[in-house]
């Protein structure tokens, strides 16, 4: 009521944004739906603390409480991935971009190798991509997928052997299978590289326990706190204070990524952002949280056996984890054309490359679609089916678009947000 009275015009905004989200399937992998929890945190007053620092090194006064919080978002961290303290934990990383900036700047000088998925393979732009500042200022080496969409690890180590990298990047935004972090971990130390594993799509997951770990292996993890593990917009690095590379290197990995987070790449840290985080890690650490990341994974296996049985053509054949992509060349239509037919229809996804994709990023073959906010809102492998064949009317125009869309808006209301 006081945000109405005070800016009727954010407020109409917002209404209208609650309404689209209650109204829309979001398929949309990234994407999820936090907690009112969460919310009130992102919401408090914390808004209103500076705390340029860490715990007990603050250059502003008034931080006691702060510091409190910040602990324990990093308790709840490493509780949540079953870490010692050998694991050194920042939670104060704006987001999973800047995280990923930090940790290359941390450990590479400009011009060393930054070894990463190629974006049009379902990396992401900060692995080192032409685009992005990762593959100006540092030289990029781009792995890709094989012709089955599957990551060839003996090409990788080919590659790896014949650049040396400094830095190896596990980790992507659109691969729909299992990641074989031991097998990266191999490759890395190999060539005395460090093996940095951006979990940002899969950190619900491993939470869970619906996917294998990267900590075993990787001597730097990073993972944005949205996305499956259902928090706020934020990022966590985690830096292996045991890791050989660094040993050897003779690097002290979490006093070099604090530095690289502040003063280098941040000011004051988000102190509501972060208690918000501390909150989602809380609730990652009950039992009904292992029950949703493995039902993330039921939910996707089902809507991609289900698409496939309504003739779609997916990368890889299917998926392992949250998301899948479909390959709409044989169909006819281009991924954006796709994608805006399904909005109008009341499902969001996203356009996307495929590997060996021959049109534009802007205009790509594919869509990409995942399972996190769905799974959220209580649906399961029968709601899959509903979904996969409204996809299916949609893009095959097998009814009004007036009329699936109503079914879209059916079905959410019997899964409702809000």
């Amino acid at each position: 009521m006081i945000l109405k009275k005070a800016d009727p015009l954010v407020d109409k905004l917002i209404k209208a944004e609650i309404k689209r989200q209650g109204e829309t399937l979001g398929l949309i992998p990234s994407e999820n739906i936090v907690s009112r929890a969460v919310r009130e945190a992102l919401g408090s007053e914390l808004t209103n603390k500076y705390s340029e620092g860490y715990p007990g090194k603050r250059y502003y006064g008034g931080n006691k409480i702060i510091d409190q919080i910040e602990i324990l978002a990093q308790e709840r961290a490493r509780h949540v991935f079953k870490l010692g303290k050998n694991w050194h934990v920042n939670v104060a990383a704006y987001s999973g971009s800047p995280a990923n900036l930090a940790v290359y700047y941390a450990l590479l000088k400009p011009g060393d190798k930054l070894m990463g998925l190629s974006l049009p393979f379902g990396g992401h732009l900060t692995h080192g991509w032409k685009a992005s500042i990762t593959g100006q200022i540092y030289t990029p080496v781009q792995y890709t997928l094989n012709k089955d969409g599957l990551l060839d690890y003996e090409e990788i180590k080919k590659l790896a052997d014949q650049e040396k990298p400094k830095i190896i990047v596990a980790g992507a935004t659109a691969y729909p299978r299992t990641i074989d972090f031991k097998k990266f971990a191999d490759i890395a130390h190999e060539v005395g590289a460090y093996l940095m594993v951006d979990m940002a799509h899969i950190a619900g997951l491993i939470a869970a326990g619906a996917h294998p770990s990267p900590f075993p292996y990787a001597d730097v993890v990073t993972t944005t706190t949205h996305k499956t593990l259902r928090g706020p917009r934020g990022a966590i690095i985690f830096a292996n204070c045991d890791s050989k590379i660094a040993k050897e290197n003779k690097i002290d990995l979490a006093k070099a990524i604090d530095k690289s987070i502040f003063p280098v790449f941040q000011g004051g840290p988000h102190d509501n952002q972060t208690a918000a985080i501390a909150v989602a890690l809380a609730e990652a650490l009950k039992p009904s949280f292992k029950k949703y990341g493995h039902e993330i994974v039921k939910n996707a296996k089902a809507l991609a056996q289900e698409l496939k049985k309504l003739g779609f053509s997916l990368v890889s054949g299917g998926t392992d984890n949250h998301l899948m992509l479909i390959d709409l060349t044989n169909l006819g239509i281009s991924g954006k054309v796709a994608q805006d037919k399904l909005e109008e229809a009341g499902v969001v996804v996203n356009r996307n490359t495929i590997p060996h994709d021959t049109r534009s990023p802007f205009d790509p073959s594919g869509i990409r679609l995942g399972t996190p906010s769905v799974t959220t809102r209580g649906m399961k492998e029968k709601e899959m089916k509903i979904v996969a064949k409204l996809i299916y009317d949609t893009l095959l125009e097998k009814q009004p678009q007036i009329m699936i869309r109503k079914e879209v808006r059916k079905l959410c209301a019997k899964f409702k947000i809000f």
